[in-house]
């Protein structure tokens, strides 16, 4: 069996790289030819993984985090080549989903069980219409700008910078108007954000869209119409538990295609990764990637 292991050893703030020989070791009792990809930039990434399936591919196993798991998910859904994600990132919302083990030595350990058996499974994944695919959820308004605030912060460092963009956004923070537009129909209010989710988790294991199912192609989606900062702030810990769905300014939605826009500047983020502006459309892919454990 040809077996690639995709490794990004900054994730998890080197976690991915302290563990990556202990990953390899067990991944090779299962594979007679490992080939270890090892990049630290998503085009030095992706050509390796070409080059890993010309020579004859398996599977490909990526190890890191959300961001890692993104890069995977283009190569595989566009190359048919099944996937097994080791978590080691920070997030590991898609790990999540998919119900494997947090910790990665217990995670490479369910893959390779897999790996043994023949075992595969596949879900649904989101695809941003002429662009990428997606595992998890895009997301436009409130938490994108947190998002957009943070990259460009160089202080403070690791959670409370999340805690000072936050802080920001709140006090910028500006309902506009968005239209909502699906196979089931048109939506427009003013609102403060939109999550299309084609898994429950995104941030770190917020369930923003706590029913989504990646096996039933459809999207879940939650939309956050217009509140006070004073609302926002009180809902903000409800999300940790999902219970944010049953707030009065928020409506729960299911689709298959979803085309968002209006009169705003929102940027929308998917898997954790910038897309850009708004307007975008968005296709739910039933069984588009097959899974490894």
């Amino acid at each position: 069996m040809r077996v690639a292991l995709a490794v990004h050893p900054a994730s998890g703030h080197g976690a991915a790289g302290r563990v990556a020989p202990v990953v390899a070791e067990r991944l090779r009792a299962v594979s007679s030819r490992l080939t270890v990809v090892e990049a630290d930039t998503v085009e030095r990434s992706r050509a390796l993984m070409v080059r890993a399936r010309d020579e004859g591919l398996d599977a490909l196993v990526v190890l890191g985090g959300d961001g890692s798991a993104h890069q995977a998910v283009q190569f595989c859904a566009g190359h048919g080549v099944p996937l097994g994600v080791v978590p080691a990132g920070t997030g590991n919302d898609l790990a999540r989903a998919l119900g494997m083990p947090a910790d990665p030595v217990a995670a490479v350990d369910a893959v390779v069980a897999a790996l043994r058996v023949g075992a595969r499974r596949r879900i649904d994944l989101g695809r941003v219409a002429g662009g990428a695919w997606f595992a998890s959820v895009l997301c436009a308004g409130f938490d994108s700008a947190v998002n957009e605030r943070v990259n460009r912060m160089r202080w403070p460092h690791g959670r409370r910078r999340y805690d000072v963009a936050i802080v920001a956004e709140l006090a910028a923070l500006r309902p506009s108007r968005l239209v909502v537009d699906t196979d089931g129909g048109v939506l427009e209010l003013a609102a403060t954000m939109v999550a299309v989710g084609n898994t429950a988790f995104y941030g770190g294991g917020i369930p923003v869209c706590p029913e989504a199912d990646p096996t039933d192609g459809l999207f879940d989606l939650t939309v956050v119409g217009e509140v006070s900062r004073v609302d926002l702030v009180r809902m903000l810990p409800t999300i940790r538990s999902g219970a944010h769905v049953g707030h009065p300014a928020v409506r729960v939605l299911r689709a298959r295609r979803v085309s968002l826009g209006g009169d705003n500047e929102w940027v929308a983020y998917a898997d954790g990764e910038r897309l850009g502006p708004l307007p975008v459309v968005v296709e739910c892919v039933p069984g588009a990637l097959e899974l490894v454990g």
